[in-house]
């Protein structure tokens, strides 16, 4: 390709509006376009890496077993409604109405859809196990979409489902979709790690999410420094003491003035005490009731945990006026004692006694607090985030935290959908069973920005071999000195005729303008003919990576990229 006949608009400046590297770079390197808010066009550059992306998803997926189809993107409401997700889904879920009245969606996903397709065309157990997948635009509304492509409203998504006959069937077509996950993102040279997550709005009975490793990444993730756990901070499991650890002194119960005093920090000050004596009284709404939930004063809830503790579809903090109803105190000040709603607690309470909480009255606590001597609490669980002093839940080894970006999440759906839908098939005895499903989703937009946050320095994008829209920049830096034209064409057709994507820089433009386009758009190997490199015997080759390149004589130059570009592959296996 010549860069004269192709369409580059790069930019030296950093857009005003762009917050994260992968947007600010794919901006200047003239990738994508903003259309609207979290809206974007992908442009020449920007589509030929998208397309490796995908090209290296479905050869993947084919490889793994599922079989590719295309599903509509605007889905009929009456299928959200059978599954129970028309309301639930919430704001995000853009809606619309036909000319007829009639009220559907553009899909934000396919769970509802497939499972109508599914339960119409297979109806016995001897077409089971089958997996289904698309590669197609989706639209979420998302109320802040910012970051670009990493939270946009409209994307490209990859999304697969698996129908089995059972809980084994669907164990083996998540190992294998697990699998296939690892080495898409593998062959997309990116340093990544599968954690387990939270099923959140997609729902299932397990998880795991695919993050690749970056400083600039919006995820947390906790992993073991010595085995193979792994998880996001909204799953990450806390292996809290539970076992009584001896008999202690119960003090009297004693109310405390706090006057002005409602912050942990606040209390515990005035208290002259460390906020691990303190029990933080926190009300929130499960599913419309108010309930209390216990944390240490050091500790903070995780409501993905506590959601599904409670078995709630949504959980979110109580009102002002709802946490004085139930208090008879203003927030800040409520404590369990003659609490009037259910009382649980995290894990970390159990062992606790002559604590500080709440005394549910302005400007008061109560010290010494004893749970089941001076309240009840109904439930135990592990309710709190995962903090840096905790230990791995299966080693018990320290832990690490480290910045991720989701590309990719596989959900065991199980049933969920399949019951709802009355989607069903005859086993071997005849009887009708619900299909057990399985859900895997990879933003394949997504896990373009993902690659470049992960890979860049400070003259733009280092894209690794196998996403980077051309291989080779070659770059004529005198298109007035015939011979140096002569050169590059040469090597131009040779390395064409070889197989390599070259992006050859035809533009009457100084040096350095080339060399700093060919760094920013980040293609991973340059070839530089000039008058300087042809009185050194050839042409210079230099990865984007390195600081200086090595000439190599011309009619050896080809074969030369072609040896370099070989290495770069092997050093992703």
């Amino acid at each position: 390709m010549r860069y004269s006949k192709y369409f580059i608009p790069t930019q030296k400046e950093v857009p005003s509006d762009a917050e994260v590297v992968s947007h600010q770079l794919m901006l200047r390197a003239g990738m994508i376009r903003k259309l609207t808010s979290g809206i974007y066009t992908y442009l020449p550059l920007g589509l030929r890496s998208l397309k490796k992306v995908e090209r290296i998803i479905r050869e993947e997926m084919d490889m793994a077993g599922a079989i590719e189809l295309v599903m509509p993107a605007v889905q009929p409401a009456e299928l959200w409604q059978e599954s129970g997700r028309w309301d639930y889904y919430g704001k995000e879920l853009l809606r619309l109405k036909d000319r007829h009245g009639r009220d559907a969606c553009f899909g934000p996903t396919h769970e509802e859809v497939i499972t109508d397709l599914v339960r119409r065309e297979v109806k016995s157990y001897k077409q089971l196990p089958v997996n289904f997948y698309q590669i197609q635009t989706k639209f979420r509304d998302e109320i802040r979409p910012r970051f670009g492509l990493m939270r946009g409203r409209e994307f490209i998504m990859k999304d697969a489902y698996s129908f089995d006959a059972g809980e084994e069937g669907v164990a083996r077509s998540y190992m294998r979709m697990h699998e296939a996950y690892c080495r898409i993102f593998e062959r997309c040279g990116l340093a990544f790690r599968a954690v387990e997550a939270d099923t959140g709005t997609i729902g299932g009975s397990f998880s795991h999410e695919f993050m690749v490793l970056a400083d600039t990444g919006e995820d947390e993730v906790v992993s073991c420094t010595s085995c193979a756990y792994a998880a996001n901070l909204e799953k990450a499991e806390v292996k809290d003491q539970v076992a009584p650890s001896g008999t202690r002194e119960l003090l009297p119960l004693k109310e405390v003035a706090t006057p002005g005093a409602k912050t942990v920090e606040e209390v515990t000050s005035f208290l002259s005490i460390g906020p691990e004596k303190l029990v933080k009284t926190i009300i929130l709404e499960a599913d419309g009731t108010p309930v209390a939930v216990l944390v240490r004063g050091d500790h903070e809830i995780n409501l993905a945990k506590l959601k599904v503790f409670l078995g709630a579809q949504v959980v979110e903090m109580a009102s002002t006026k709802i946490i004085e109803d139930v208090t008879g105190a203003p927030t800040g000040f409520a404590g369990p004692k003659g609490i009037r709603v259910k009382v649980v607690a995290d894990n970390s309470v159990r062992n606790m006694s002559n604590y500080v909480t709440g005394g549910n009255k302005k400007d008061l606590h109560l010290a010494n607090v004893t749970h089941g001597r001076d309240y009840a609490i109904s439930a135990f669980g592990d309710l709190r985030i995962i903090t840096s002093l905790d230990m791995c839940p299966r080693c018990g080894a320290s832990i690490e935290f480290r910045r991720g970006i989701e590309v990719g999440h596989i959900f065991k759906l199980g049933t969920k959908y399949s019951k709802a839908m009355k989607a069903f098939f005859l086993d071997e005895r005849g009887e009708e069973r619900p299909f057990v499903m399985g859900c895997y989703g990879i933003g394949v937009g997504r896990t373009l920005a993902a690659a470049i946050e992960q890979n860049h320095d400070e003259k733009g994008i280092t894209f690794p071999l196998p996403l980077a829209p051309f291989q080779v920049a070659l770059l004529p830096l005198q298109m007035h000195e015939s011979r140096v034209v002569e050169a590059a064409e040469y090597l131009y057709r040779e390395l064409i005729s070889k197989g390599v994507e070259v992006l050859m820089d035809d533009r009457d433009e100084r040096p350095g303008v080339k060399f700093n386009d060919a760094d920013l758009i980040g293609i991973p190997l340059r070839v530089t003919v000039g008058t300087k490199s042809l009185k050194e015997g050839g042409v210079e080759i230099k990865l984007r990576t390195e600081e200086r390149g090595s000439i190599a004589a011309l009619h050896e130059a080809a074969s030369c990229v072609t040896n370099k570009l070989a290495a770069l592959n092997d050093s992703l296996k």
